[in-house]
């Protein structure tokens, strides 16, 4: 038996709503009992309101940081009504019935998001008595409403209205408190540990979904966007826009943050275009070069692949690159901006996805969660750029000026590429990629074969390998393609062998001491 409701208790920060869910109630004869704030504004706006102090006989102490943590306010919240031994109690201590519990918590995120927010200020942004009065509502949600989202206030109000709030809207209510309080915490946490460089133990992760996609990879599988915390000047697909076209795929969204990543990695202007996860093409401007030329030759990589790719642009899109783009069959692109002429070009294909980063963020630097089999494995990401003139010449001839910067170039490329990764490339511009190949000769030999295929003359190239040549074998594949220069982590048991060919060869040869593998 669940007492007819007669009393809620309203403690809100987020006032959105407040004053005319507050009027409905009193309307249907239920009394208001507030705290601080609240019931300020509920007494301003003309409404009846019982202070907490009166119900508990105490006051509001310690700069109100104990209001509400008292016998009279929680037990007329957690008691169940249906025991005759708690009715019995509850009389005897004068303690009424609370049918429902209105409350949301103290901004704590809002306040910690402020660059200038001292220690003292986020400490006194953590909520205490409001997420006890949640949780012993959500708990006793059978005989307690409990409403945090004033999203819901609506949907309650309506029920009273119709007759009652029912089970089944009771515990909706429930679990969206009980989530809201878990949140809560774990913003507290992560920022508590905000200055733990260590792996977390455990590992507290929010993600909250924003999307619910079409599928998967595949028609057959579920799928949905959920957004993590990110700082500002990292990269966020959850902060990008989408100006245009259709809504983003999951593949579509695994694409652009390939695309991404990678745009940020180039300098100072830089195209890449993606397909299936790996760069199918890539360029940056060599001196003052305009970003369509760029794109033109990011594009001419592998225009084939390129058909149905995704573009990422590290500069805003004019009419002209438009123009270029909208040349091949393109499923999305990203970019910090687009031109209103780019535009009027670009919406003209009506399924073409248009997504704005902006502003454009630099490296990201989070930890990275991959799910397997009964657990998560849990990385930095790899967001190291080797100073690839620093690295260690260990042919006999050191590479000329214009090798170093196509070894630049193809060194921060090839950490892209699904492993075994090998890339071709000049100074500027991507001419072939060999990835996700269970044999480095094998890649090095797909990466040639694309770039002979495309027309791209390989004699002067260098080439870029995520991990060492394990055998002299890859490091002849590429020199007989054309290339004169290779950039490698070296590290194998075999490396004196490989040197030899280099130097046999007449190549260069500079070991990072840096593995990229990208699994």
């Amino acid at each position: 038996m669940t007492p007819p409701l007669r009393r809620a208790l309203l403690s809100v920060s987020d006032k959105t709503g407040l004053v005319d869910f507050a009027r409905a109630l009193v309307e249907r004869g239920i009394e208001l009992v507030s705290t601080g704030g609240t019931a300020r504004v509920l007494a301003e706006a003309g409404l009846p309101v019982t202070p907490v102090s009166a119900v508990t006989g105490a006051p509001e102490v310690f700069d109100g940081r104990v209001k509400t943590l008292h016998p009279a306010i929680h037990g007329g919240i957690l008691a169940n009504w249906s025991l005759p031994d708690h009715r019995t109690e509850a009389e005897r201590n004068g303690i009424a019935p609370i049918g429902l519990v209105v409350v949301n918590l103290y901004p704590f995120r809002q306040t910690i998001a402020r660059p200038d927010v001292t220690e003292a200020e986020a400490i006194e942004q953590i909520d205490i008595g409001g997420p006890t009065l949640l949780r012993a509502a959500a708990k006793n949600h059978a005989h307690t409403i409990v409403v945090v989202d004033p999203a819901d206030y609506g949907p309650v109000i309506t029920a009273l209205q119709t007759g009652e709030v029912d089970a089944a809207h009771r515990r909706a209510l429930a679990l969206t408190a009980f989530r809201h309080t878990a949140s809560y915490d774990l913003a507290i946490a992560g920022w508590m540990g905000r200055e733990d460089d260590a792996l977390p133990a455990p590992l507290l992760v929010e993600a909250q979904r924003t999307d619910v996609l079409r599928y998967g990879e595949n028609p057959h599988q579920r799928a949905g966007f959920y957004a993590l915390p990110t700082p500002p000047d990292e990269p966020s697909l959850a902060r990008a826009e989408t100006l245009h076209g259709k809504a983003l795929s999951y593949n579509n969204l695994l694409d652009l943050d390939a695309a991404l990543n990678i745009a940020v990695d180039l300098a100072p202007t830089g195209a890449v275009v993606i397909k299936h996860g790996n760069p199918c093409g890539a360029a940056e401007a060599v001196g003052d070069e305009a970003l369509v030329d760029v794109y033109r030759r990011a594009r001419a990589t592998d225009a084939d692949s390129a058909f149905g790719g995704v573009v990422g642009l590290n500069a805003a899109v004019d009419e002209a690159t438009a123009a270029a783009l909208a040349e091949t069959f393109l499923e999305a692109i990203i970019a910090p901006g687009f031109s209103a002429e780019a535009l009027a070009v670009l919406t003209r294909k009506k399924n073409l996805r248009l997504v704005r980063h902006d502003p454009w963020p630099g490296q990201a630097r989070h930890l990275e969660l991959r799910r397997v089999a009964g657990g998560l494995l849990v990385q930095d990401r790899d967001a190291q750029l080797d100073d690839v003139r620093a690295a260690r010449v260990a042919s006999k001839r050191a590479p000329t000026e214009a090798e170093w910067s196509a070894l630049t170039f193809a060194w921060r490329l090839v950490k892209h590429v699904k492993s075994n990764a090998i890339v071709f490339a000049r100074s500027g511009h991507l001419l072939g990629v060999g990835a996700g190949q269970m044999s480095r000769v094998d890649a090095s030999r797909i990466a040639a074969e694309k770039a002979a295929r495309a027309g791209h003359e390989l004699a002067g190239s260098v080439v870029a390998s995520d991990a060492f040549f394990p055998f002299a074998d890859g490091v002849e594949a590429a020199a007989a393609a054309g290339a004169t220069a290779v950039v490698q982590p070296g590290g194998s048991v075999r490396d004196a062998e490989v040197i030899e060919a280099a130097d046999r060869l007449g190549l260069a040869m500079v070991f990072t001491g840096a593995r990229h593998f990208r699994h």
